[in-house]
């Protein structure tokens, strides 16, 4: 089905006829002009004008349908598919990332390497992303504000993709989680009550937030929203020695700011859980084991597919403009080569 985003356009389609109709034309007497080779332009005028009697229609037809064109193209012409119903089961997934300075830190082992915990993050996270069809998914990035990345969508390869280009202090080196609870709350409350569901990730303890957690976290409860609380950190880490070398090193616990504490309370108290990935392995676990979540029956939802079609007829127009330009050149071309081989003979 073709629908037409500003059809009156094409009540423009006379426009040309009504100026040719009322618009007089312009007439006066030009000042003489004493040429002396007039002759020669009366046989130019004379050709061009037995030339222009045979042919004078198609130009005149292949600029009414140069304007037809141009004015379908700008009525927006717009192809709209068959309706898509998009999966009724699902839930509202709010997925709250820790962005702030102590993510940059090293102490998660991929294969040979350490990498930074955001890098963890991101790798697991868009993993977990792309396997939750069905679901709306919107993305919090929280560092010493809280602010939201992408909004509640089924479009969750937009929602990876804002994930993937999340980078260490866009919202500030500290950690706001009780601000990062209450914006996912305000985001939340207005879906199904059986649906609502917080994925809050962080590294740290709370030190930015004008919110207290638990203070949040006892919102979010009475919201109807549950929440699953991850600390991510290694337990202990080797720190080098003088000059890069095992002279001196020394083990320390990277994850000793993580409050524990408060992130099982705040699952306690909504109802969720808390989670410890001490690497990614551990944190790939934890991203299965929130897949098997219960879905829930939701509105269904069906979109058509959109497709603009108005550069057809623009591609139209552009030909036939080409077309009719050449044309000229090559009428106007043709008479003035005639003379000029007779004086040469």
């Amino acid at each position: 089905m073709i629908e037409w985003e500003w059809p009156w356009l094409l009540l423009l389609a006379p426009l040309p006829w009504l100026v040719r109709r009322v618009v007089p034309t312009t007439s006066g007497a030009e000042p003489a002009l004493r040429a002396p080779f007039y002759r020669d332009w009366q046989q130019l005028s004379a050709d061009q004008g037995a030339a222009g009697a045979r042919g004078g229609r198609l130009p005149l037809l292949a600029l009414w349908l140069l304007w037809l064109l141009l004015l379908l193209a700008a009525a927006r012409p717009t192809w709209i598919g068959e309706a898509i119903e998009l999966p009724n089961s699902g839930r509202d997934l709010m997925l709250a990332v820790d962005i702030s300075g102590s993510m940059r830190i090293d102490d998660m082992q991929q294969g040979q390497a350490m990498v930074t915990r955001l890098t963890t993050v991101k790798q697991v996270g868009a993993d977990f992303i792309s396997r939750r069809a069905g679901d709306r998914l919107g993305l919090i990035l929280f560092g010493s504000k809280a602010y939201v990345q992408s909004p509640l969508s089924f479009d969750t390869a937009t929602v990876e993709r804002f994930l993937l280009e999340a980078q260490i202090g866009f919202a500030g080196q500290e950690t706001a989680i009780g601000d990062a609870i209450g914006l996912a709350a305000k985001r939340l409350r207005e879906r199904p009550a059986q649906s609502r569901v917080l994925i809050l990730l962080t590294d740290g303890q709370d030190t930015a937030s004008s919110v207290q957690p638990l203070e949040a976290a006892q919102l979010a409860s009475e919201l109807g929203i549950r929440i699953y609380t991850i600390g991510i950190g290694a337990d202990q880490m080797t720190l080098p020695g003088l000059f890069g070398s095992s002279f001196g090193s020394r083990r320390v616990n990277p994850s000793a700011e993580l409050d524990e504490t408060s992130l099982q309370e705040i699952a306690r108290i909504t109802g969720g859980q808390y989670f410890r990935a001490r690497n990614p392995a551990e944190l790939a676990q934890i991203y299965q084991l929130l897949d098997q979540l219960e879905p829930v029956e939701q509105e269904p939802v069906t979109y058509r597919p959109r497709q603009a079609l108005g550069y057809i007829p623009l591609l139209l127009a552009l030909l036939l403009s080409f077309g009719l330009a050449l044309r000229q050149l090559l009428r106007a071309a043709g008479p003035l080569a005639g003379p000029q081989t007779g004086r040469a003979a």
